[in-house]
């Protein structure tokens, strides 16, 4: 019997697991030096801040595994020897292979800091990680990077009433990948709940105290910053670092064709740790997110199962959330505008909403939208997205597109009567019939 196995048990490993398994009666073990069981990796920071215990982030009983001969093995693979098709594991225990699955993830990025090492020094990303987190409350923390880990992070501290600084590289927060007026708009955020945030600010080293522990950090510009914390956030790698002398073929991350296949024959690369050598239209060659997983898993699956399929992703979209404003994005929104674009922006006066348009100016060709605070219905932006929709019917279609519930307060039309005013050319008139909290509120 073909003996398929995958290394790494987050939503990539597992995703392609399960699909195996309705798919076939092959054997299938799954190696993970993280954790025995899968679990939510999204759910960590409400572990940490006492919403749900960590076995409420486990999706499957622990005998589901047994159920559907699955076999799981709690070890780190340290070699690869596909001549022989066998993995070592740090335990020195071998294991032999037909297919191999490569779904290791990500790891922290490092830049040889001088003290990054040190006690208190820790990234956010695996159960290790909230575990040493949990181990000391800090009262003072610096938090290195502005992305989405970093916001996270500094809202699991604040729960803890933990003074937090956030250092960030550039000019605004989370300027490489938002506009500057969404930018500015997670700025003010960021500051209303007491963050002290340092733009323009980079780390240049982490000073300990006498026994090793974190005491201060320093800035570039010779800013020393006391603390006994730091969150070293600035973004993650595909966590590959234990395959440099195997025979296969990486980038930054493990190089794939678009049956996810790597460049020997019997050997996947799925999820974080995988690279595309084409991508697919408008996507990166790394994209590290939970929802891209699975659909790798599942189109693994297919593949090995006999039912070559190609990963086919559609159009980009993601989701986020900053303390308590909810981030969406559809399509492609660059931080820059691009030549041959035109855009709409649009922000409620209260600072809590926002909506940005992208469209080709030359046909008027929706091409992405992000969201604040403002719910999207996926479906629906994916459609328009697809079929190459038009801005017009895009604006004329934002009822439907709402997928906020029944009675949050609707701004569709003053978001049409802006768009209006400043594209007198392609003015529309809003679809569908109002809600019934715009019938009451106007």
């Amino acid at each position: 019997m073909k003996h398929i196995v995958i290394v790494g048990n987050g939503v990539a490993g597992i995703t392609a697991a399960r699909h195996i398994r309705k798919r076939s009666a092959y054997k299938i073990t799954v190696i993970s030096a993280e954790t025995k069981y899968f679990f939510s990796r999204t759910a960590l920071m409400y572990v940490y801040m006492g919403h749900m215990k960590f076995e409420h982030t486990q999706p499957y009983e622990n005998n589901f595994w047994e159920k559907n001969n699955i076999d799981l093995i709690q070890d780190l693979v340290i070699k690869i020897d596909n001549n022989k098709k066998t993995l070592t594991l740090q335990n020195n225990d071998s294991v032999v292979y037909d297919d191999l699955i490569l779904a290791t993830g990500s790891v922290p990025n490092k830049f040889g800091w001088p003290g990054q090492d040190l006690q208190g020094v820790q990234g956010l990303y695996s159960y290790q990680d909230l575990q040493k987190l949990e181990e000391k409350t800090p009262t003072k923390a610096v938090i290195v990077g502005g992305g989405l880990i970093g916001i996270e992070l500094a809202e699991m501290l604040l729960y803890k009433k933990v003074e937090v600084t956030l250092l960030v590289r550039e000019k605004s927060f989370w300027s490489n990948v938002l506009p500057s007026q969404e930018s500015a708009l997670i700025n003010q955020l960021i500051q209303k709940h007491h963050i002290d945030l340092k733009l323009e600010s980079e780390l240049k080293c982490i000073h300990a105290d006498s026994e090793g522990w974190v005491q201060s950090i320093e800035t570039v510009d010779g800013t020393n910053i006391p603390c006994d914390f730091v969150g070293l956030t600035a973004g993650v790698s595909p966590n590959i670092g234990w395959l440099k002398d195997s025979d296969v073929e990486s980038n930054r991350g493990i190089l794939v064709d678009p049956y996810l296949r790597s460049n020997m024959a019997n050997i996947y690369a799925i999820g974080d740790c995988a690279e595309h050598r084409t991508p697919p239209p408008n996507r990166r060659p790394i994209e590290q997110v939970w929802y891209t997983g699975r659909m790798m898993g599942e189109t693994v699956a297919a593949t090995i199962t006999g039912n070559p399929t190609t990963y086919q992703p559609g159009p980009w979209f993601n989701s986020a959330k900053f303390f308590d404003l909810e981030y969406q994005t559809y399509g492609v929104v660059s931080n820059v505008l691009q030549a041959g674009q035109k855009e709409f922006y649009w922000e409620h006066e209260s600072g809590n909403f926002c909506m940005h348009f992208i469209w080709n100016s030359a046909d008027n060709k929706f091409v992405g939208v992000n969201s604040f605070g403002i719910r999207l219905r996926h479906e629906v932006l994916d459609q328009w997205l697809q079929k190459g929709a038009r801005i017009m019917e895009v604006m004329e279609g934002l009822r439907a597109a709402n997928f906020d519930p029944e009675f949050f307060k609707r701004h569709e039309e003053s978001i049409v009567m802006a768009f209006n005013a400043e594209n007198q050319n392609l003015a529309v008139k809003l679809n569908g019939k109002k809600s019934l909290i715009e019938k009451i509120f106007g």
